[in-house]
C-alpha cells in the first residue's frame, strides 16, 4: 500500500506556456514551462494538457489513480472558445451532435456535447464566445471541432474540470488544495 501523502494543485496555465515541468531539447530551449511558475514535487504530473496556445485551469498532482479518473469520460471539462466570425446555430447544432476531426492521422467522430454560445464581441472584427463542455479530449480536439464547422479558435480557456472552476484565479497563479473534489 502506497503511505506518501499525495499533494494536488490548481492552476491557471498562462497562454505561451507548455503543460510540461522542463525540457532538455534544444529547440524547447526558449520555451515556458509549468515549473518555471512554482516548484513543484519531483513526482507532480499535470491531468490532461492545454497546448501552447490554450490557457486556463489545469490541474497537477503526484497521485496517477487521480489523474487517471480526471482523464476518463467520467469527468466533464468545460471550455470557453472565442472563434472567428457570428458563429451560427446551425454550426453550434453540429458541434452538439459531434463532428468528424483528424487525430492521428485518422478519422475521428467526436461524441455529443453541450455547446451554447456565450456573447458575440466584435472589438476586434467578428467574434462570438461559445461554452463546450465534453468528456473526451482527443489533441487539439475542441480547435479542430471548431474549424470543422467553419469557426477557427482565436482563443481557448479550460474554465471547469468536474466541479473545479477556474473562477477568478489570475494567469500564472498556483493554489495547493489538500484534494480534488472532482
Amino acid at each position: 500500500e502506497d503511505t506518501t501523502k499525495h499533494r494536488h494543485f490548481i492552476i491557471c496555465k498562462p497562454y505561451g506556456y507548455l503543460s510540461q515541468f522542463y525540457s532538455n531539447p534544444k529547440q524547447q530551449q526558449s520555451k515556458k514551462f509549468l515549473g518555471d511558475l512554482y516548484e513543484f514535487p519531483e513526482k507532480a504530473m499535470a491531468i490532461g494538457r492545454l497546448d501552447e496556445k490554450s490557457e486556463g485551469l489545469l490541474l497537477i498532482t503526484t497521485d496517477g489513480k487521480m489523474s487517471d479518473f480526471v482523464n476518463s469520460k467520467k469527468v466533464d471539462k468545460e471550455y470557453y472558445a472565442q472563434v472567428n466570425g457570428d458563429i451560427t446555430d446551425e454550426a453550434i447544432e453540429k458541434l452538439k451532435t459531434g463532428v468528424e476531426i483528424g487525430f492521428e492521422g485518422k478519422k475521428y467522430q467526436t461524441k455529443p456535447c453541450q455547446v451554447f454560445k456565450k456573447i458575440r464581441d466584435d472589438r476586434h472584427g467578428p467574434t462570438s464566445w461559445i461554452s463546450v463542455t465534453l468528456n473526451e479530449g482527443k489533441f487539439r480536439q475542441v480547435r479542430k471541432m471548431t474549424s470543422s464547422v467553419g469557426f477557427s479558435t482565436l482563443r481557448l480557456i479550460r474554465v471547469r474540470v468536474g466541479a473545479i472552476k477556474l473562477n477568478r484565479m489570475q494567469a500564472g497563479e498556483v493554489v495547493e488544495v489538500a484534494d480534488f473534489i472532482i
